[in-house]
């Protein structure tokens, strides 16, 4: 039955209305789904112990392994971003699931370290595909007012499945050896991605902006509040200069590319600190004199604050964004630097170690609602996969740049202090970012609103 009601913007509908069941239920898919691809991407470190011991290979010769799936990861961000924008959201998502559960489940099978480097690289890219996806349709069904806090806890999944791996890891690998972990890591996605074609929606934003059928938005609008029954249209009222443009046309158009730049420069700065310490401050550690347990204990605690990005994305919906995720880096910056300074006293070290990674993983916790709220609906699901994608390649580096300071024999000190410069150079982009887009200088739920009108 055609309804006879005003016609009324998307984001005005989802503002107006309390947060439903429905949404929770999209919210709870969309968590599993990143909390998978944290788990499926650790899995592979987990299992490198049980790997050198039955197949008799050297650690060097794991490495084309370890660094499969960034490669892939990358791949999959910047193919699957664009074709979101074009092909919809629900539909990539829920075919990168599948393609990262068959692919972690066929290596389990894996009868060599070739087989198993392709069929991570294969995983990557369904990986890479799924995290800017989950994050972008989230987005797309969050109130602005609310927008970054939903946004950054559902991305908390990652941190938190790559930790569960480990435990899950620990207790599974003695029972039914190494290949058990990468079967639960195939089994589970592809039974989330039969729940995902059954129960998840596609974005109402996305249709409307592509010009589906009221009826069809309406379908979906009247399980979050019955009065969408009642509105005669749904519209998007978006940025009228982009319209008609492919995904990567937004992101690289006069109006975006800078933010677009920027985000990028922040998003891969902030990965070459992750992977530059997340691989190599174990074997600094011990090389300064801690004893090799003690250095692995402490080294963990690195990663453990991505938790702390629900704090920032509540802070983010009520202050400057930009400016809180900038003043993160800063101080992750500073801290870095001040870890090259703590080796001589354990106790200090261990705050400093955590305190850093709970800085460092919180603001690159929060770039991706950042992203999100940046781009309008045309361009948001190549927006976000490209900054994801990009800063891939940072991991990669960071991977190289101790390898390449320990050769120069630099000191512990002086390594850390040229870790810490990449945190500089993201705060100072996302500041750059907020200085040539002035009238995103506010709250993500005032930018997200307008940004949307």
């Amino acid at each position: 039955m055609q309804a006879h009601g005003k016609d009324t913007d998307v984001q005005t509908f989802l503002d107006a209305h309390p947060f439903s069941a429905y949404q929770w239920l999209i919210f709870a898919l969309c968590f599993v789904v990143v909390l998978l691809d944290g788990f499926d991407t650790a899995a592979i470190g987990y299992i490198a112990p049980s790997l050198v011991a039955e197949w008799g290979v050297s650690k060097p010769a794991l490495a084309p392994v370890l660094s499969a799936a960034l490669f892939g990861l990358a791949a999959g961000a910047l193919v699957a971003g664009p074709l979101a924008d074009k092909l919809g959201r629900k539909r990539l998502l829920t075919g990168s699931v599948f393609l990262f559960g068959a692919a972690c489940l066929a290596s389990a099978f894996a009868l060599g370290l070739t087989e198993l480097t392709v069929l991570r690289f294969v995983t990557g890219i369904g990986l890479g595909a799924a995290m800017p996806n989950a994050v972008t349709l989230m987005s797309e069904y969050c109130p602005s007012p609310r927008r970054a806090l939903l946004t950054n806890a559902m991305f908390c999944g990652f941190p938190l499945g790559a930790a569960f791996g480990g435990f899950l890891a620990a207790w599974m690998i003695p029972l039914w050896g190494w290949r058990s972990v990468l079967e639960l890591g195939g089994v589970a996605p592809l039974v989330l991605g039969v729940l995902m074609l059954l129960l998840l929606p596609e974005s109402a934003r996305y249709l409307v902006a592509r010009g589906a059928a009221t009826e069809r938005v309406r379908a979906i609008l009247v399980r979050i509040s019955a009065s969408a029954a009642q509105v005669g249209r749904f519209v998007a009222g978006e940025a009228q200069a982009t319209q008609g443009a492919s995904g990567l046309g937004v992101v690289l158009s006069a109006r975006y590319r800078w933010g677009s730049l920027l985000l990028w420069v922040t998003y891969f700065m902030g990965l070459v600190i992750f992977y530059a310490l997340i691989n190599w401050m174990p074997i600094l550690f011990k090389e300064g004199g801690i004893e090799p347990h003690t250095a692995t204990l402490v080294s963990a605690l690195f990663p453990l604050g991505g938790v702390g990005a629900v704090f920032f994305g509540w802070l983010m919906d009520r202050f400057n964004a930009d400016r809180i995720i900038a003043l993160g880096y800063l101080l992750t910056a500073l801290v870095i630097y001040a870890i090259g300074h703590a080796l001589g006293n354990v106790g200090l070290l261990v705050v400093v170690v955590f305190v850093a990674g709970t800085l460092m993983n919180t603001a690159q916790s929060s770039m991706p609602a950042l992203a999100a709220a940046f781009y309008p609906t045309s361009g948001r699901a190549t927006g976000v996969a490209w900054m994801l994608g990009i800063g891939r390649f940072g991991g990669i580096a960071g991977s190289f740049l101790v390898a390449q300071l320990s050769a120069a024999h630099m000191g512990f000190g002086q390594i850390f202090a040229v870790v810490a410069i990449p945190g500089l150079i993201a705060a100072a982009a996302v500041w750059a970012k907020q200085m040539i887009y002035p009238t995103q200088a506010a709250p993500l739920s005032a930018v997200a609103g307008s940004a949307a009108h």
